[in-house]
């Protein structure tokens, strides 16, 4: 559990001694985000500079906006917190937890995507997660923490009882995306599962022998946020007009996206060097699920319900917004 209480004294300094929010607003801004098109939205943002052009159309011009790809969470919200980033963009279970461990001083500002994610095997054996044995490996992006890793924990409990939420932990390996997938294609290789992520998952279920063996929606019975841009309180406060035209900007960007996907694809194509064909993107984001392109935050309550139960998190929140910052209340949240 090393990404739920790594960088603690880090941690302390980016947050516990920030200073009062009287300097002027950054000129300068730092976001991360992960492999693939859940972050689809990012990558319009990028190339079409719309958080630059909304914080001009605000008084802050010249402004300079650094994105920055990690392949997990957990390295980006350990940079979140030794403040070698402004703001993160990557999953629920991550803006749950350092919400909890920092007493609230880390909150989200608005998502951009509720697709589903598919755990996908190449062996034969495995059509379920019941056919899952001990020295069974499965790829997530973050071992305990990450989205796909408390999926894990929320079907265990639902197939064998609250006391086995952790069953299949210790199946778990951590890769990011791309590598998994590499993994996923060698039939020799040890990790013969992975619970990938867009585009990942439809790639890997092209491949002979490669099928499904859950999703998100099975397991949590709806819809799931799956990128979400969140910060330090500190950050928002001293830099209200920043946090302001990130959100409007992924607003901006989530109507082109429904208005223009092939564009979109085209600016994550460029931005990414992902060499699948236009024709292939387009096809997937034409599967079940593919259309939720939205910023109000979804299942979040379900995660933090869980996250709660199993005493990963030490407070309940009462509601979505008590993680979210108060000039994101106005998004139709659950």
């Amino acid at each position: 559990m090393r990404l739920l209480i790594g960088g603690m004294t880090a941690m302390m300094l980016a947050l516990g001694l920030a200073t009062p929010s009287h300097a002027a607003e950054k000129t300068t801004l730092s976001i991360t985000r992960q492999p693939g098109i859940l972050y689809l939205a990012s990558h319009v943002m990028e190339t079409q500079k719309l958080i630059e052009k909304q914080a001009a159309a605000d008084g802050l011009s010249g402004i300079t906006v650094e994105w920055r790809t990690f392949s997990g969470g957990g390295a980006q919200t350990d940079a979140l917190l030794a403040g070698n980033v402004d703001v993160v963009n990557t999953g629920t279970g991550n803006l749950l937890l350092l919400w909890d461990r920092t007493r609230g001083k880390v909150k989200g500002i608005i998502t951009s995507s509720a697709q589903p994610v598919i755990m996908v095997s190449n062996d034969p054996r495995i059509t379920t997660l019941k056919d899952i044995q001990q020295g069974d490996k499965i790829a997530v992006p973050t071992v305990g923490v990450s989205t796909q890793a408390i999926l894990l924990q929320m079907a265990a409990a639902k197939l064998y009882g609250e006391d086995q939420v952790k069953k299949f932990d210790p199946n778990t390996v951590q890769l990011g995306h791309p590598d998994a997938v590499a993994a996923i294609a060698n039939s020799k290789h040890e990790v013969k599962n992975h619970f990938s992520a867009p585009p990942f998952q439809y790639l890997e279920l092209k491949q002979p022998g490669v099928h499904k063996v859950t999703d998100s929606r099975e397991i949590l019975g709806g819809a799931l946020t799956q990128a979400t841009f969140f910060t330090t309180t500190t950050f928002a406060e001293e830099n209200p007009k920043l946090v302001k035209a990130l959100r409007t900007a992924t607003e901006e960007a989530i109507a082109f996206i429904k208005k223009d996907p092939k564009g979109a694809l085209e600016a994550y194509k460029s931005v990414s060097g992902d060499k699948t064909s236009i024709d292939d993107l387009m096809a997937m984001m034409k599967e079940p699920g593919m259309d939720e392109w939205r910023t109000d935050p979804q299942g979040t309550m379900k995660f933090a319900e869980h996250l709660h139960k199993v005493g990963t998190l030490k407070s309940m929140p009462k509601a979505w917004t008590d993680y979210y910052l108060a000039d994101s209340a106005y998004l139709n949240g659950n």
